[in-house]
């Protein structure tokens, strides 16, 4: 196995691995996620979390039945400290709530290496970007600044660098003539909301293997 990456367990449908799912904006992908999961997977979302109170993907979770919390940074706590602070408040609720598996969002927050230590290999994300092309927060502004004629969206676990962690699977798009920022974020987004519950399945299955 790949150093330091420690992987969720087997889940079954009887038993499905326990997820949360970290969202900082309108959570299109956990909608997704959740529609997905109203048939019996061997994977089940028990908790969402926003990094703020009033962020629309909190709804999705509320509405499905899933505890949904916001947690802010505290803004209390000195500049220095506050992201690790942050991250210490979002730990605690994924183990009160006995999470197995943490996946990101659309979470917008970069993690520290404190918290990615102590769920490397459970700490899951997706990219929209065909990696290591475009890491960062502007793919589609990057790809299209480039040319590129195809792009498309990653799934990877979570080490310490920034979209730097072991790929898991890729899809594909096509870059059209005439592509504006929004019109390839929705049609990556499309692809996105398939391929994330797709690999998902698999690693929660004991399919995968680093």
């Amino acid at each position: 196995m790949t150093s330091g990456f420690s992987l969720p367990r087997v889940g079954t449908t009887d038993n499905p691995v326990r997820l949360a799912v970290l969202v900082s904006g309108g959570g299109s992908g956990l909608a997704a996620l959740l529609r997905y999961q109203r048939t019996p997977r061997c994977h089940r979302t028990t908790l969402v979390i926003a990094d703020n109170t009033d962020v629309g993907g909190l709804q999705h979770g509320r509405d499905a039945g899933v505890t949904s919390v916001g947690v802010p940074l505290p803004m209390e706590v000195e500049k220095r400290k506050r992201r690790v602070a942050h991250e210490r408040l979002v730990n605690a609720e994924l183990e009160a709530a006995d999470v197995e598996l943490v996946v990101l969002s659309g979470y917008m927050r970069i993690l520290t290496p404190w918290f990615v230590r102590r769920w490397k290999g459970r700490l899951i994300n997706i990219h929209p970007s065909l990696l290591p092309d475009f890491p960062g927060a502007h793919a589609h502004r990057d790809a299209l600044a480039a040319g590129v004629s195809v792009t498309g969206c990653t799934v990877h676990l979570v080490d310490e660098g920034v979209d730097s962690g072991p790929i898991l699977a890729q899809r594909e798009i096509e870059v059209l003539a005439g592509d504006n920022e929004e019109a390839l974020q929705e049609r990556v987004k499309m692809a996105e909301h398939i391929l994330y519950p797709e690999v998902l399945d698999r690693l929660c299955s004991g399919q995968i293997s680093l």
